[in-house]
């Protein structure tokens, strides 16, 4: 099992595009690590998000009813 997620620091830069615009809902906890991370990597809380949903739609597994 994956124990980590590594995210590198990024050189500030601005203007990529290609992304659909959604809203979610989610616990203070959540959005202060978010922040957090954002911070220690130089990438905008999006990115981070973004980052994070590609690594996990990676490793999830959807298990069939009866398994």
């Amino acid at each position: 099992m994956v124990k980590e997620i590594r995210i590198s620091r990024k050189e500030k830069k601005k203007g990529d595009d290609g992304y659909k615009i959604i809203s979610v809902r989610m616990k203070e906890e959540v959005m202060q690590k978010l922040e957090e991370i954002a911070a220690k990597s130089n990438r905008s809380r999006n990115e981070v998000i973004n980052i994070l949903l590609e690594e996990a739609i990676r490793l999830v597994k959807v298990q069939e009813n009866g398994g």
